[in-house]
């Protein structure tokens, strides 16, 4: 039987502002994500058994869920489903980015399933109706069709795709002890009604906007971090001790868990992530959108 590996890339927040809550209930974002090179495996065979096996590897709590809630398992449902094939297929999930860290580990999973999938069975999908289907799973998904650096507005759905920065050096850590829930997060912000004139969503001036936002330096923040630090101090003690390891800049990952710093060396990063014995610590590097396509095989 055929089978395919993909990988599924984890992601970092250069910079999250929280715009305000929107009448619907949700949340208005602006957001700069990036892929890193922390990622999971996926690795998807054709099966003479009807419809989707899965199986989870490296996270206990996933592997013990109803598989039915799994992101894999309901992107690959939802792409058979558009698709109108019925043959089987097994799924592996290899899981190495931490649940409940900020990181996009299940909206990435889903992607590559997706991906994975129209390679095993050869079949296409247009880019509108990937949109879609990933659009449908969660407001961080469609980002990882894309990859790269891009902006996220809207409640972080809408996404274009911005100028690739030169490589940065990740030390990501993420407290073994510690889960933050998203919609945790949002309630612990108490974010204001959204005014009655809605931000400017333009993408040339979005995108202008965004020139301005710096990858390093004061360009890195997080309107999470305030509230997320004052329910959890260890986050904050930790991006404490990642700027005094030799980090030139730290941020909370998304609504968190995870807390990274931008080190000028793998070799500095490496030193640092020394100094978390007791947390998840992750040297890695950031992706471009041509490293990420590639990897990926997403074609231009």
């Amino acid at each position: 039987m055929p089978a395919v590996r993909i990988p599924a890339f984890a992601k970092i927040n250069l910079r999250l502002d929280i715009l305000g809550k929107r009448a619907d209930g949700f949340h208005e974002l602006r957001t700069i994500f990036q892929t890193i090179s922390l990622h999971d495996e996926i690795r998807l065979k054709a099966s003479r058994r009807p419809g989707i096996t899965l199986t989870v590897q490296g996270n206990a709590s996933l592997a013990t869920e109803p598989v039915r809630k799994n992101l894999v398992y309901r992107a690959v449902d939802a792409v058979r489903h558009e698709l109108r094939i019925g043959s089987g297929v097994e799924i592996e999930l290899k899981k190495r980015i931490p649940a409940g860290g900020g990181l996009g580990g299940g909206s990435s999973d889903a992607v590559a399933a997706m991906l994975g999938y129209l390679r095993l069975t050869r079949k296409k999908l247009s880019a509108a109706r990937m949109k879609k289907i990933a659009a449908s799973l969660g407001a961080d998904v469609p980002f990882f069709l894309l990859g790269g650096r891009a902006l996220g507005v809207n409640r972080g759905d809408e996404i274009y795709p911005l100028k690739d920065i030169p490589k940065l050096h990740v030390l990501v850590v993420v407290p073994k002890e510690i889960r933050v829930a998203t919609p945790d997060a949002f309630r612990w912000v108490k974010a204001k009604p959204l005014g009655l004139t809605k931000p400017a969503t333009d993408p040339k001036l979005l995108q202008f906007c965004a020139l301005s936002w710096s990858a390093q330096g004061s360009g890195l923040s997080n309107d999470f971090e305030e509230a997320v630090f004052r329910r959890h101090p260890q986050l904050d003690q930790i991006k404490r001790a990642l700027l005094q390891r030799g980090a030139s800049e730290a941020s909370l990952a998304g609504s968190g868990s995870a807390v990274f710093g931008v080190f000028p060396s793998p070799a500095m990063a490496r030193r640092a992530a020394v100094g978390f014995p007791h947390d998840q610590a992750f040297v890695c590097e950031t992706l471009s959108r041509e490293r990420y396509a590639r990897k990926m095989r997403i074609a231009g």
